[in-house]
């Protein structure tokens, strides 16, 4: 049985069968460009040449922003999108998402015009430029993991500074994917915690090898990575726009990592030197402290003995001879006082009583006797006279009525 379409189901049926198939889906067509033509709608319709087939290729406005001026009749291209069928031509054509060169010429007017509108955007702006860290304790590593370039930044780092952490980011670092690639690197720079610098590397090889790093989505995505970049690409000679965009670029792997990493054995140099001249200053700062706190308390004292203690002298020598004359004064009432009172207690002393020829009495325990009831016939008694006692026995008591 013969299968029976009309031209639109089967244009559909074969537009299907293109968008099905997943190696149509996205894939890089390599040819010569044979026309090259920009619609007044923005978009660029162009064919491009195998040896013996062509392929017609659109790419849309919103894919061609920025419309490059480079391609020319006859360049070796790289075009990347896919396959579709456009129905009111019956005809399969590549839909682009993107055009790169490949042949030397096309890379060359291709790099000169997006250096030009990278520079009138400000992209290579020094101010842009942001300080290599001194110290670094973590960088990042952006290369082929298993390339010289890694190795050599390796072994200077742990020669200069191997107090630094390495971590490498790999990547592809040459051919058509590799601009995707590094871009796609750059941007985990972004999750590695506590990363101080990154460091973009290759080795040597031919220039052509460099043109990944001329690419746009490289060269931006340099400019925005998060942390200050260095660039190490092998080649002396050469500058790419990466190197352009880098904070700091060196012309080789080593070169960059001498540059990132400090050398720890002048960094110790330095520590000592610093070390000496604090101490030096130190010394000195001392020194000069201590004269002038001399200088400030000789100061101190002459004020103090010209404004406050010579005045003062004067002023406790006066009251000085006033204490003294006050304190004769005192003493002369004092003695005078103390007279009067010892002459009191001389004239009331007993013993002046006894002298005139009275007597005092008192009974054996020494209980003064007063009055004539308070003794007894019979009773022994102690006469106390001014030169002795005498011990008497009353023979008889007499009561008389004396009056004071």
């Amino acid at each position: 049985m013969v299968n029976e379409f009309n031209v639109d189901q089967l244009t559909e049926y074969i537009k299907g069968l293109l968008e099905q198939d997943p190696n149509l889906r996205f894939l890089r067509v390599i040819g010569e460009l044979f026309d090259f033509k920009i619609h007044s709608s923005g978009h660029v319709y162009f064919t491009i040449l195998g040896k013996e087939s062509r392929l017609n290729c659109v790419l849309f406005k919103s894919d061609a922003r920025d419309i490059p001026r480079w391609p020319q009749k006859g360049d070796l291209v790289a075009v990347e999108g896919r396959v579709g069928l456009y129905p009111p031509r019956g005809a399969y054509q590549l839909y682009a998402k993107r055009l790169m060169p490949i042949g030397k010429g096309a890379i060359a007017r291709a790099k000169e015009e997006l250096k030009d509108r990278l520079e009138k955007e400000g992209l290579f702006d020094v101010r842009l430029k942001r300080p290599i860290p001194k110290l670094p304790l973590k960088a990042a590593i952006i290369t082929s993991p298993t390339g010289a370039a890694v190795k050599d930044v390796i072994k200077v780092s742990s020669v200069r500074f191997p107090q630094c952490e390495l971590v490498i980011v790999p990547c592809l670092v040459q051919g058509l994917d590799a601009p995707s690639s590094i871009v796609k690197a750059i941007r985990r720079v972004n999750f590695i915690k506590e990363v101080d610098v990154a460091l973009l590397v290759r080795g040597g090889g031919s220039r052509d090898d460099l043109n990944p790093f001329d690419d746009e989505t490289v060269v931006r995505a340099v400019r925005l990575c998060p942390v200050p970049i260095v660039t190490g690409l092998g080649h002396e000679v050469d500058l790419t726009l990466a190197d352009m965009a880098a904070d700091f670029s060196a012309p080789t792997p080593s070169a960059a990592a001498e540059r990132t990493f400090p050398d720890r054995k002048a960094l110790l140099q330095n520590l000592e030197g610093l070390k000496n001249s604090l101490v030096s200053l130190m010394k000195m700062e001392i020194k000069n402290r201590a004269s002038s706190l001399e200088n400030a308390w000789s100061h101190t004292c002459r004020l103090v003995k010209d404004n406050y203690l010579w005045r003062g002298q004067s002023a406790l020598n006066v009251l000085s001879k006033d204490l003294v004359k006050v304190t004769q004064r005192q003493l002369e009432n004092y003695a005078y006082s103390l007279g009067r009172v010892s002459d009191a207690l001389d004239a009331a002393s007993p013993l002046k009583l006894l002298a005139k020829g009275f007597a005092f009495c008192k009974d054996e325990e020494g209980n003064k006797i007063s009055s004539a009831d308070k003794v007894s016939v019979g009773q022994n008694i102690i006469v106390q006279l001014l030169d002795g006692d005498i011990k008497a026995c009353v023979s008889d008591k007499v009561r008389l009525n004396r009056k004071l």
